[in-house]
Order: C-alpha cells, then structure tokens, then sequence
C-alpha cells in the first residue's frame, strides 16, 4: 500500500513539473517552437523603449556567430 501511494506521488509529481513551460524571453502571444522572433515587441523584457539600432541588430543577429557591423 505504502508502495503504491509514494509512486502515484511520484507520478503526479512529474506531471507536474513535466508540463511545457513558456520560455522566459517569449512575449505573450508569441509562439514557443525554439526560435524567438527579433525585436522588442518579441520579448518580455520591461526596458523595450530603451532599445536601440545596436540592440536590434544583436537581437536579429543572434545566436549566429558573426556579430553585426553595425557598431
């Protein structure tokens, strides 16, 4: 019996923390399949008027190796 209740706990424990979580940097209504759409209206950052062409430019740049020229 003890056995059974500690692994229907353990079940429920993993559904819990198993189900898909947005990701942080994902404004809402922007969709989370692992590739975030540059810019400020895209994010969930707070500072999205204090952005500026450098910003941008490394938003739209990421994650490639190269960084912008546009400094």
């Amino acid at each position: 019996m003890r056995l059974a209740a500690l692994g229907a706990l353990g079940y429920i424990g993993y559904r819990q923390f198993s189900k898909k979580r947005s990701a942080p940097a994902y404004a809402k209504g922007e969709p989370d399949d692992g590739v975030r759409n540059a810019g400020p209206e895209a994010t969930r950052d707070e500072t999205k008027e204090n952005w500026d062409e450098t910003d941008q430019a490394l938003d739209e740049s990421f994650p490639a190796s190269d960084p912008p020229a546009k400094y």
